[in-house]
């Protein structure tokens, strides 16, 4: 049987919300739908304000400006995660400073943040890797004894909880990911939400191409016109009905991919056990949404051969991230603090397995037994 690493789900009523939508006759943007995401997102997350955007790298972006990052300024991340948590502060002349991330969790090591600030630095994003949170309560009380901001980069965190808050509700600013490949999805999409109140006028208007539209429609000005810097970062009207469909259903898609995620777990304890793998961990006070579920095998030439074979046997795994120090671009607009070397031993051994609403029990049952064969 083949199994894909990923396959989209859809709730059902996806088609129905889009043609809603048409009939609407408001397809650009910031329509219906628009705004019944972002009371969901406003509502689920307790933020200021939330603004959907066509990509989590938009909300990322749109974090950027209104954290007033300068050239020069350095803006504290994990070196493992995706290349758009750099790249944004980069697009402003930010330098990404990188910090080794922890052994178990593999979010950052919130024990090396402080030693890693200068007078330079700005700005801290925590990444919450695999929706497993970051211990943000440090990560909050570093930022206050310094003066920094706090952007949340998480993308894979819908529905994940520290300490009973959810993921995006702790930094001034957060960013979400509704890519295919997440948990809510509707192809391509974000938001970010504003948890810093004296900041969501303003996000407003660089939402909207740098312009007071939104207050023009909400009968503040007489006309509209640019007020700011700004860009095109509302999603399509057509997304955000398909939004709408996965947001009814949050919960529910959440409590069946934690049932996947179980189910894989402890499958593969015998194989902890004989100390060929190690599997995810998770804190205490994290409540994780199941976003992946990854193996650590023993060492960068075992994962090559595991994904070769498994995909003899039809069966799709990937690795995850390319180290951002080690790439052309972060060699050349960031730089690191002190070693990386979980950073670079963890990205070599991270194999990821297929996990999406509607693989069976006999696929997970194939996987574990194929991998207690190769690892």
């Amino acid at each position: 049987m083949k199994i894909p690493f990923n396959q989209p789900f859809t709730t059902g009523h996806e088609f129905k919300y889009i043609q809603q939508a048409i009939s609407n006759g408001i397809l650009s943007g910031n329509g219906k739908f628009t705004k019944q995401c972002q009371k969901w997102l406003e509502n689920y997350s307790g933020c200021h304000k939330a603004l959907l955007t066509h990509s989590c790298t938009a909300a990322l972006e749109m974090a950027a400006i209104l954290a007033d990052i300068q050239p020069g300024d350095e803006v504290i991340m994990p070196s493992y995660t995706f290349v758009s948590t750099a790249n944004a502060f980069v697009l402003r002349g930010g330098i990404p400073v990188f910090v080794d991330i922890r052994p178990d969790t593999l979010n950052i090591d919130e024990t090396k943040i402080e030693a890693a600030i200068t007078p330079k630095t700005k700005a801290i994003v925590p990444v919450h890797y695999a929706g497993v949170p970051c211990e943000m309560d440090t990560i909050m009380a570093i930022a206050k004894r310094h003066n920094l901001w706090v952007i949340e980069d998480a993308a894979q965190g819908i529905m994940s909880t520290y300490k009973g808050k959810p993921l995006g509700s702790f930094g001034h600013l957060a960013a979400l990911s509704f890519h295919e490949t997440k948990n809510i999805i509707c192809g391509e999409g974000g938001a970010l939400l504003v948890n810093y109140p004296a900041w969501s006028d303003r996000a407003e208007v660089i939402w909207e191409k740098g312009t007071n539209r939104t207050q023009y429609f909400k009968g503040q000005v007489d006309k509209y016109t640019w007020v700011d810097i700004g860009s095109s970062y509302l999603p399509s009207e057509i997304n955000a009905a398909f939004l709408w469909a996965q947001m009814e259903q949050a919960e529910t898609i959440t409590e069946k991919r934690l049932r996947v995620w179980q189910t894989y777990h402890e499958s593969l304890t015998y194989l902890e056990l004989a100390k060929k793998i190690r599997r995810p961990v998770v804190p205490s006070s994290c409540r994780h949404n199941a976003h992946m579920y990854y193996i650590l095998v023993r060492d960068l030439q075992t994962r090559i051969s595991v994904i070769d074979q498994l995909k003899e046997y039809k069966i799709n795994t990937v690795f995850h991230y390319v180290p951002l120090h080690n790439s052309p671009a972060g060699k050349k607009y960031a730089r690191s603090f002190k070693t990386l070397s979980n950073t670079e031993e963890l990205s070599e051994r991270l194999l990821r397995l297929p996990l999406w609403l509607g693989i069976e029990d006999e696929h997970i049952k194939n996987i574990v037994e194929k991998l207690e064969f190769l690892c």
